[in-house]
């Protein structure tokens, strides 16, 4: 194991700053990591949807503009089990709204990324590369892959939405913890999506785990502002963890019609679900959730075979000019978003941060 015991979160991911960039597959990019690593908080890329290649060139591009820390987050859902009925039938339902844009719907589906628990071309290149952290979403890798990983001096980190999750990442030896309170956007880090999900929020899942657990715990869900982080460190936790405040940097991947929708009425209309990926995700409320705000959960196909017929059905709305299908994931906080460069929001953050700070030492002086 890479870390010694107690050691201050800070200390242990080697940051000065106590905010970590939520990966954001598909929207965090490598010059969007390094402003932030370089600004003294994580960067992180989320990797999951790409293949070992992408990973390891995304990871060098980082390295090329920082020094800093990284943090690489993987995918560890439990590999679909594929079932052509339902498969078929959803592809049924979807055929209309392909018709709508001038498209049919794919004849078959796939399973479009590969769990980390099967891939272990992705652990052996992570074992080469050594980033300062690799981060865990949607359960825990193999007993043998963590050791790999500590034994190649890595520090680890692994989502929890419940007081259970976080005790089997402790049991696991995972050296902290992100606390996904239920209005975080994207995917929820649920390890079982098909259990009944407590839905605790950011505030009170980190006040339970920073009382019930031994590791260190990152506050993440809805924190937007250096207030927001204030209030999750006031709580007990050692880090935020941001990702709905960076959607709409300079740096983001983010395409035009999901900053649009960022900043428009959606924006207070975040929902969480299914039909676009197949898990329980939050997203800023578009076409696709308004439709499948009536499709029962059980008629969605596994994630991420369910993946392959949402991203097929966005890519031929968006060449008809409808941006309304694609995963516009974000938190309940996204009204507070801010467009700027990842630079700019990190000075922010941190002023704001030592602006509120200062306000409750006064507070406590009074």
């Amino acid at each position: 194991m890479p870390t010694q015991p107690n050691m201050p979160l800070l200390e242990l991911l080697g940051i000065r700053a106590p905010i970590i960039q939520a990966p954001m597959a598909g929207v965090s990019s490598p010059a969007m990591a390094a402003a932030v690593a370089n600004a003294g908080g994580l960067g992180s890329l989320g990797v999951g949807a790409m293949s070992v290649r992408q990973a390891q060139l995304a990871i060098g591009e980082f390295r090329r503009i920082s020094s800093g820390p990284l943090n690489v987050n993987l995918f560890v859902h439990r590999p679909a089990m594929p079932d052509d009925r339902k498969q078929a039938a959803w592809l049924k339902r979807l055929a209309p709204e392909f018709a709508r844009w001038g498209a049919q719907a794919p004849a078959a589906l796939n399973e479009i990324y590969t769990s980390f628990l099967a891939n272990d071309d992705m652990l052996d290149m992570l074992v080469a590369e050594q980033p300062k952290v690799v981060s865990f979403h949607f359960g825990l890798p193999r007993r043998d892959q963590i050791d790999r990983l500590h034994a190649a001096g890595i520090v680890l980190l692994a989502s929890a939405t419940s007081v259970q999750e976080a005790q089997a990442i402790e049991t696991a030896g995972i050296d902290a913890i992100v606390a996904q309170g239920y209005e975080a956007g994207g995917h929820r880090g649920v390890f079982d999506p098909d259990a009944e999900d407590s839905r605790l929020g950011a505030m009170a899942l980190t006040r339970l785990l920073v009382q019930s657990g031994k590791v260190p715990i990152i506050a993440s869900g809805g924190i937007m502002d250096g207030a927001g982080i204030a209030a999750a460190l006031a709580l007990g936790a050692s880090a935020a963890q941001l990702g709905t405040a960076f959607i709409a940097t300079d740096e983001s991947l983010a395409d035009a019609g999901y900053r649009e929708r960022l900043f428009a009425s959606a924006a207070h209309e975040t929902v969480m679900t299914r039909v676009i990926s197949g898990r329980p995700a939050r997203s800023l409320a578009n076409e696709f959730t308004g439709w499948g705000a009536a499709v029962p959960d059980d008629a969605v196909p596994a994630y991420p075979i369910a993946y392959d017929a949402g991203k097929a059905l966005n890519a031929v709305a968006k060449a008809a000019g409808q941006s309304g299908y694609g995963a516009h994931w974000a938190g309940q906080g996204a009204p507070l978003a801010r467009s700027m460069s990842t630079q700019a929001l990190m000075e922010a953050l941190l002023a704001e941060l030592h602006e509120a700070r200062a306000r409750l030492n006064q507070q406590e002086k009074r």
